[in-house]
């Protein structure tokens, strides 16, 4: 039976918080924060609310266990995944497990990168950890801003926005974090361009429900969940968007057109096959929301990928409050 956002969230805030009002108190934050610059911050405090979490209440997975795509188990073909393709290898992150620990900290390829996934938004993005010369860890905060989550490095204990990849308090303040490509797709999807992947799987298959979804609706909820600003007036604030920079386009228009070209190149397509992870409570059972892809020729005719998000409508305009977002 298909639950309630409302009650699930409140079931999964109650099993995984520790005591304390949602609504932040800067105030508090010094002490539970005595590494952090609070002096250097380019967004105002009360932006900035609790997700009734504390500081690594959900932990990040800062040692990474992978097994070959073709040993991977448990895993259904539609099940959503971040498909990351670097040097000509690749490796998959499945939502079954991100959704319970938003960040995985890897280093693939030779590359240092942080894999995230904000469930209240949508939002998967993976990021070169490598700023200024030095490679940082992160984590999470328990804080978000426009339901965002926003995640700490642990080297100098400063604040990120995920969506963004800004440094928005602390002595990081103002630097941000390289984008890397990466697909949200189904593992059949990722399976069947990358026979020679890898998976990422749970280092502790008990630690948490793994395959379930703590969201159980949440996708279909009139509003989101602790978001505090605007939202767009074409399109209802939980649907989805596949987003270019500025420009975003509802995937619901995309599947009725099934593919889009722009003048300056992009090539946009959905097909069926991917659940949602934040639909039914088992995520292999969530409805279909289909694969999204960005792509443009290169100078040789090849399609190659292109730097694309699909997050949710509201957190795309939260961030992008003059983009217009295409829906005809």
């Amino acid at each position: 039976m298909r639950s309630y956002f409302n009650m699930a969230v409140l079931v999964a805030l109650t099993w995984l918080a520790a005591p304390g009002q949602i609504q932040a108190n800067p105030g508090q934050w010094r002490s539970e924060w005595p590494k952090t610059d609070f002096d250097k911050h380019a967004v105002p405090f009360e932006q900035i609310m609790s997700g009734g979490v504390t500081k690594d209440r959900i932990p990040s997975i800062d040692q990474p266990r992978f097994v070959a795509a073709a040993e991977a188990e448990g895993l259904a073909q539609t099940e959503p995944v971040i498909g990351l393709t670097i040097n000509g290898k690749s490796r998959a992150y499945p939502l079954s497990v991100l959704i319970w620990h938003e960040i995985v900290n890897d280093v693939f390829a030779g590359v240092p990168v942080a894999v995230t996934f904000c469930p209240l938004c949508n939002a998967a993005v993976v990021f070169d950890r490598r700023v200024a010369g030095e490679t940082l860890e992160f984590g999470t905060t328990g804080k978000l801003r426009y339901s965002d989550l926003v995640m700490y490095d642990r080297q100098s204990e400063s604040w990120w926005q995920q969506f963004t990849g800004e440094a928005i308090i602390g002595a990081m303040t103002g630097q941000k974090l390289l984008f890397v490509p990466a697909r949200l797709e189904s593992f059949a999807s990722f399976k069947a361009r990358a026979p020679d992947g890898e998976v990422l799987v749970p280092n502790d298959p008990y630690m948490r429900r793994y395959g379930m979804n703590p969201y159980g609706g949440y996708d279909s909820a009139h509003t989101p969940f602790l978001y505090r600003g605007k939202l767009p007036e074409v399109v209802a604030p939980l649907a989805r968007v596949v987003a270019v920079g500025d420009r975003a386009w509802s995937v619901d228009f995309l599947q009725i057109k099934q593919r889009i070209e722009t003048p300056d190149g992009l090539i946009l397509t959905w097909e069926y096959g991917q659940n949602s992870a934040l639909d039914s409570e088992l995520i292999a059972e969530g409805r279909d929301v289909g694969n999204v892809l960005v792509q443009r020729r290169n100078a040789n005719g090849k399609l190659v990928d292109v730097l694309y998000r699909v997050d949710f409508a509201f957190a795309f305009y939260a961030f992008h409050p003059t983009a217009k977002i295409i829906v005809e």
